[in-house]
């Protein structure tokens, strides 16, 4: 079968990786040959969340092993860690534009990314110009979910939304 795309990408940094991420990943596993899921990890903002939040679900190699357990069964799927660490500003926040370099180290060309958030639209049309940003439920009607609302749940509540 023959699919729309040779080779997709659809990362983040999945704190947690959630059913609204599986959706994500379900859609984009079928409409690309290859499937790159990456965890980038370091960046600034998952720094901020963890000086604040210890538990153990949200450390990168427990994410990492809880996405690659979800993606199991998708044949096409290679989940991969991307570490951004090194790739900031000098005020510390992340620099996209270098993580760009390791993604395509990574993954090769690419002439898909997902996601679900349409303000990222200029920086993958520059990043990757080559590519098609497929948006997948921008409004969250499929999947009516957010990392942040999980990661002010109690433990029970998240329960319902983590994979």
């Amino acid at each position: 079968m023959n699919k729309k795309y040779k080779v997709g990408m659809y990362g983040g940094k999945f704190m947690p990786f959630h059913k609204g991420h599986l959706h994500c990943v379900e859609i984009a596993s079928l409409q690309c040959e290859v499937l790159y899921v990456l965890l980038f990890h370091g960046g600034s903002q998952e720094i901020e969340i963890l000086k604040t939040r210890h538990e153990d679900w949200l450390q990168p190699e427990n994410r990492l092993k809880r996405i690659k357990e979800a993606c199991k069964n998708f044949k096409n799927v290679k989940v991969i860690p991307i570490d951004v660490t090194e790739c900031k500003f000098d005020d510390g926040t992340e620099d996209w534009d270098k993580e760009t370099n390791l993604v395509l180290e990574a993954c090769g060309p690419l002439n898909a990314v997902y996601g679900s958030e349409p303000e990222y639209a200029d920086y993958y049309k520059r990043a990757y110009p080559e590519a098609t940003y497929e948006l997948i439920d921008t409004d969250r009607t499929a999947v009516p979910i957010s990392g942040t609302k999980i990661r002010e749940m109690t433990e029970e509540e998240r329960k319902k939304w983590i994979i």
